[in-house]
């Protein structure tokens, strides 16, 4: 099992939601270098390379980033392997130095994506490349990078706060962004689409119910989503609440 060093942990912390990291693809099943990731603009997540065939020692495998973005880490942290980046960030390597790299290891690569990529966006130019000690060619293959989206927030209404029975919702998330709220129920509680401004507000057609509820919004923008944080809500009797 592969192990991640610190800077990939903060990755992958950052990106909860919207990275995907997708394991062994089908085309390195099928015997392809491939990687992909899904990462929201302004963050940073881990492009997870695999179907590396077994290299000698001195063996260097290639990640060159998609047009936009950077790559700022190595972070598979094992014996055997050297990790670098390159001062422009286009690029970055892991170089064998110990034994054979084995089939099953998958490549770590921590790639930035800039806050003005649109959520949804393929981006181009990922390539893969694996080269042999004395810098002949062994292997090509490609990755995928696309642009997520960011998580939506709810900042109101407040928890543990009794409310009145159509409360009234607001949070934020990526501006053009599609926004439905559910609840406890999964149930469409009121939808409504973000401001420039990044912000949201909406109001339940039908009231709650009295009693304990729970509420979690779902962002969607050019066929990509990302859900909020849950939050606890209790709705008085005979709509008292605030």
């Amino acid at each position: 099992m592969n192990r991640y060093s610190r800077t990939a942990a903060v990755a992958g912390a950052v990106a909860v939601g919207v990275l995907a990291l997708p394991g062994a693809p089908a085309a390195a099943r099928d015997g392809g270098l491939w990687g992909a990731a899904t990462i929201a603009p302004g963050r940073e997540g881990i492009v997870e390379v695999a179907g590396v065939q077994e290299v000698a020692e001195g063996a260097t495998l290639t990640l060159t980033a998609p047009r936009g973005t950077r790559v700022t880490g190595t972070p598979l942290d094992a014996s055997g392997y050297r990790g670098s980046v390159a001062a422009d960030g286009r690029s970055a390597t892991y170089t064998v130095t110990g034994g054979p790299a084995g089939r099953d290891r998958v490549f770590p690569f921590v790639v930035a994506v800039p806050a003005h990529a649109v959520p949804g966006t393929r981006l181009r130019d990922c390539s893969l490349r694996v080269t042999d000690a004395r810098g002949v060619p062994r292997a090509v293959g490609r990755c995928a990078v696309t642009v997520g989206l960011a998580g939506p927030t709810l900042t109101r209404p407040l928890s543990g706060v009794p409310l009145a029975a159509r409360p009234e919702i607001s949070g934020t998330a990526h501006p053009g962004a599609q926004v439905t709220v559910r609840d406890k129920d999964d149930q469409e509680a009121c939808a409504t689409t973000t401001t420039p401004d990044g912000t949201w507000t909406c109001t339940p057609g039908p009231g709650f119910p009295a009693g304990a509820n729970r509420l979690q919004a779902v962002a969607t923008l050019n066929g990509v989503s990302a859900t909020s944080e849950q939050i606890d809500i209790s709705v008085a009797q005979d709509d008292e609440g605030q």
